[in-house]
């Protein structure tokens, strides 16, 4: 199977954050064989690859992205067999990236060979059906910072006054089998460092201490309490985490100085970031507290409504697996939140995300090659549309 071969070789490349590992080389080769105009787009010591059949200007361009990095290992001890040795075992393909993502990787490499396969042989589509353009958008930071990334690419193509029509991400969307779900938008992610600031003491003075604790406990029951949004059709309703509170000295007799918290927002398109931001704004100056404030967007929220992209995928999954795909925008962030500003319709598919960054992860041998036919079907009817 030429899937699970060039898996296996992907998954042998021990590809951590923000090493490539010789992966993008060995893709670029393939794509360069087909008619590929491969270009590096590398920055900050991430390797990038832009890599394009057709001529600029010339119909839609549609796309498939992904990372080739992974996140590390974990405890060796753990695995039942070398996470970059990639090892079958009972129907099943065992390594680190396995499912995230070098299957979806592999198979869309595939797909791409067998449609742009020399005229003559079993191919797809003829030169003459092909009205658009196919390009790759591969990364070894989406794991990590995704600061060098994909959106340095995005940035590059921007500069130039090229966009992407339609966007395929082979994250591991699926859920039980293979075609169960495609991601059809991400929600954004806003955290916060927040420092409540009070008056060190004795806690036998407390006329002497303001305890910045018991000063926030009502905003932040408050914050916990408030409905941000009711989400809409496509987007549950925006959440509100507390992932880390800390306050005191390790003693059991001084009030703390200062209360430190980080929270984080995964939010709807019903929601904007500007809004979100003053509500906390206003309870925690509702509530007499002094302190400090700093944010990061880690992303803003995309969405493909039901059209074309979801489409086509759906149809070519049902082709393929005789399966109905849901569609979600469940999960963490992912690279599609960079190329939405570039491109209208995006949306992610790829195996069952069961295993993704646990120890021993794996992906279902059988999977492997209807994944690549599900490619292969969604990119034709896409290039000769």
């Amino acid at each position: 199977m030429a899937v699970l071969e060039l898996a296996k070789a992907l998954i042998a490349r021990p590809s951590v954050t923000p090493d490539d590992a010789g992966c993008l080389d060995l893709i670029g080769e393939r794509l360069s064989a087909l008619g590929f105009v491969i270009e590096r787009i590398d920055s900050g010591g991430v390797s990038n690859l832009w890599a394009r059949r057709g001529t600029v200007g010339h119909g839609r361009v549609i796309c498939f992205a992904g990372h080739t990095d992974v996140v590390p290992t974990g405890p060796l001890d753990q695995w039942q067999s070398p996470p970059f040795e990639p090892t079958e075992r009972d129907g099943w393909l065992y390594g680190r990236g396995a499912a995230d993502m070098k299957a979806s990787l592999a198979a869309a490499v595939v797909a791409a060979e067998r449609l742009f396969a020399p005229e003559g042989t079993n191919r797809r589509v003829t030169s003459a059906d092909l009205r658009n353009s196919m390009a790759f958008l591969l990364t070894s930071d989406e794991e990590g910072d995704a600061i060098y990334g994909t959106v340095k690419v995005v940035e590059a193509l921007k500069a130039r006054g090229e966009k992407i029509d339609c966007c395929i991400v082979g994250e591991p969307t699926c859920v039980s089998t293979l075609g169960d779900m495609i991601k059809n938008g991400r929600r954004g992610s806003l955290s916060a460092n927040l420092v409540i600031k009070g008056v060190q003491g004795h806690v036998a003075y407390p006329h002497l201490v303001k305890n910045p604790v018991h000063l926030a406990a009502p905003a932040i029951a408050e914050l916990v309490r408030i409905e941000w949004d009711q989400g809409n059709d496509y987007f549950p309703p925006t959440s509100f985490q507390i992932s880390n509170a800390h306050a005191g000295t390790g003693v059991g007799n001084v009030v703390p100085g200062h209360f430190d918290l980080m929270f984080n927002f995964r939010f709807a398109t019903a929601s904007t970031i500007e809004g979100l931001q003053e509500r906390v704004h206003q309870v925690l100056d509702k509530h007499g507290l002094e302190y400090e404030l700093r944010w990061t967007l880690g992303g803003r929220p995309f969405l493909t409504p039901r059209g074309e992209l979801c489409s086509v995928l759906a149809e070519a999954i049902r082709d393929t697996t005789g399966g109905a795909a849901e569609l979600s925008t469940t999960g963490g962030t992912s690279d599609g939140r960079f190329i939405a500003t570039i491109c209208e319709q995006v949306a992610e598919f790829g195996p069952v995300n069961a295993t993704i960054h646990k120890v021993n992860e794996r992906v279902e041998v059988a999977a492997l090659e209807p994944l690549a036919q599900i490619y292969e079907k969604a990119f034709a009817r896409l290039l000769c549309s």
